[in-house]
């Protein structure tokens, strides 16, 4: 038996059960009334004229167009910028050179600057009047107001997600893999396929989610940069926006519904990924715990 007397550990926040219920009670109504309430009025508007509506809608060669600009937008920006950011986390977290701060501070920018500010920028630059604008005019290059706007434009605002799911991961893996690899005589190429990359997968396809997720959604930008010209430039967020100035509510909701689902389908996929990189992790644990 002690002879000090027993100490009562202090109370953590929450346990009291007033508390705790009060405080999940309040998460769950803001979540409802910010999250899940707009969700559900989209479905319900989506087809608050019948199915006939909605169906007209989402066949209508406009809104067809818009949905494969944004998908052509998404093929396209997606693979470049998870190639950018698979570089970017690669020299960041396994190598030292000059200049790496500032690498880390470009990956950031696209967090840190509106897209319209973005958008904006773009038409000092490759508008008639910006920074290479002339030199474009004459070799009758169209950057703005076309579609390679656009897919610039969806790239600046995506150009981080991929680096900053991967970046965390790498610098806590460390480099003491890919080292002992290439003590082995193993390339760089090769190092990668087959020590860092199986390593990031879950990460890197979550990173890969999220911009696409982002591409398709993305309005500042490309409203600025797109020139908004119905059934040329328009994208399904720009379509929904002009659905509703022009008074048609049913068809803005039946595109939006697209939208919509795109998230849905995007928190599936997070939650898969996320099962089957912790069940990755409790694979790989219980071996040690085993020998432990």
């Amino acid at each position: 038996m002690s002879n000090h007397p027993s100490r009562r550990k202090p109370p953590r926040v929450g346990d009291n059960p007033l508390f705790r219920r009060t405080l999940i009670g309040i998460v769950l109504v803001i979540g409802f009334f910010m999250v899940l309430a707009p969700l559900v009025i989209i479905a319900v508007e989506a087809f608050a004229k019948g199915w006939q509506v909605y169906r007209d809608t989402i066949i209508h060669p406009d809104t067809l167009h818009a949905v494969g600009l944004t998908v052509l937008a998404a093929l396209i920006a997606v693979p470049l910028n998870t190639a950018f950011g698979i570089a970017a986390a690669w020299a960041i977290t396994k190598f030292d050179f000059w200049g790496k701060r500032f690498l880390l501070v470009v990956i950031e920018i696209p967090f840190s600057v509106s897209p319209i500010v973005a958008g904006v920028a773009y038409l000092f630059v490759y508008g008639l009047q910006g920074l290479f604008g002339p030199l474009l005019d004459a070799w009758d290059i169209k950057i703005l107001f076309a579609i390679p706007g656009i897919i610039i434009a969806s790239m600046f605002v995506t150009a981080s997600f991929v680096a900053r799911e991967l970046i965390p991961l790498m610098q806590a893996q460390g480099r003491d893999l890919e080292e002992a690899a290439t003590s082995l005589g193993a390339s760089g190429f090769r190092t990668f396929l087959s020590v860092t990359l199986p390593n990031v997968k879950w990460a890197l396809l979550y990173g890969v989610i999220l911009c696409n997720a982002r591409v398709m959604g993305e309005f500042g930008a490309v409203s600025v940069v797109s020139g908004n010209i119905r059934g040329q430039t328009n994208t399904l967020p720009l379509h929904i926006e002009l659905l509703y100035h022009d008074y048609q509510a049913a068809g803005a909701f039946a595109s939006a519904s697209i939208l919509a689902l795109l998230a849905v389908f995007t928190i599936i996929a997070k939650v898969l990924l996320e099962r089957q990189g912790a069940g990755r992790v409790r694979k790989t644990a219980n071996p040690a715990e085993k020998t432990s």
